[in-house]
């Protein structure tokens, strides 16, 4: 029997709240969140068995998160907003055009923690908050002493990192600095043993390119479900 290398990556956010990002968990021993800093969303032990309201005691009322994967089943007191079906992709090895970069590529600190949020939340609002750069290492392309684009690492688990938060201004597009800043990323994960991993949404023609130019591979669809907890029932 073939075992599948990558098969935690059918659960991603409890497999990395359970190794490498331990620390950051919130909540029971079956399901789990990020702190409300740094990313909306929930991990479930096993999803078709959970049960959310472990959960409520960390969560407010109007709140917002994602589950990746298999949705639970959603009590009363919460609801399905939407459904982004994503492309999981992952990379063994990059390739040699991956490798080139023309431009200087810096290690972003805390002294770029304004403009990473102002210029991810001009392209991809929504996925970013104040403390998402703690995940792992961001990387950005600086010009004429601004931030023009970034990519980094998001989800980490044993053995997988998620490159993430890929992101150009509009005014500098087309110029392949997003292809430049997944590669940089990749080949340090890879450096250090770890298989890099990203999600797209499907429809997104564009980056599937991009990626598959630097080696990546589509592993599966998997689905960002975006459910909202509306408050803990009133028992009468």
């Amino acid at each position: 029997m073939r075992i599948d290398r990558y098969l935690n990556l059918d659960n991603p956010v409890w497999y990395a709240l359970q190794s490498a990002h331990k620390r950051f968990a919130y909540g029971s021993h079956s399901v789990k969140r990020y702190p409300v800093d740094m990313l909306k969303i929930i991990g479930c032990e096993l999803p078709s068995t959970a049960d959310l309201g472990e959960i409520e005691p960390w969560a407010e009322a109007g709140e917002n998160f994602f589950i990746v994967g298999e949705l639970p089943f959603l009590p009363k007191n919460w609801q399905l907003n939407s459904r982004l079906d994503c492309v999981q992709m992952v990379c063994n090895k990059l390739t040699a055009s991956g490798l080139k970069s023309d431009q200087q590529i810096i290690l972003l600190t805390e002294s770029h923690r304004e403009e990473m949020l102002e210029l991810i939340n001009l392209v991809q609002p929504g996925y970013f908050f104040k403390n998402t750069p703690l995940l792992g290492n961001y990387f950005g392309i600086i010009l004429d002493n601004k931030l023009v684009a970034m990519a980094g690492e998001r989800l980490k688990m044993t053995g997988f990192t998620e490159i993430s938060a890929v992101v150009t201004h509009p005014l500098h597009t087309g110029k392949g600095y997003a292809q430049q800043l997944v590669a940089h990323v990749s080949q340090q994960n890879i450096d250090q043993g770890l298989f890099p991993f990203l999600h797209f949404v499907n429809s997104n023609t564009r980056a599937r390119k991009v990626y598959e130019i630097l080696g990546y591979t589509e592993r599966k669809i998997i689905s960002f479900w975006q459910v909202q907890f509306n408050g803990r029932e009133v028992i009468s």
